[in-house]
C-alpha cells in the first residue's frame, strides 16, 4: 500500500481537499491545494498546503484528490 500512495502522490504533485474528517480545523476547507511534501511509513500525506499549513492527510480517512 505505501508503495502505492508514494507512487501515486509522489513529493511535488498538487493535491486538492475534499475532506478533512480527523482534528476538523476552519482553515482546512474543501477546495484547498497544495503541495505534497512525502508520504510517510504510516500512510500520512505531508502536504504544504496553501494556506501555511503542512498536515498530513491521512490515507483511509481523510479524502484528497491529484489535480497535477
Amino acid at each position: 500500500m505505501l508503495k502505492k500512495l508514494r507512487e501515486d502522490y509522489p513529493t511535488g504533485c498538487r493535491v486538492e481537499l475534499i475532506q478533512m474528517f480527523e482534528e476538523p480545523r476552519k482553515d482546512m476547507v474543501p477546495g484547498l491545494t497544495g503541495e505534497v511534501m512525502f508520504v510517510d511509513d504510516a500512510g500520512g500525506i505531508h502536504v504544504a498546503w496553501s494556506n501555511g499549513s503542512t498536515l498530513a492527510a491521512i490515507h483511509g480517512i481523510d479524502v484528497i484528490r491529484r489535480i497535477d
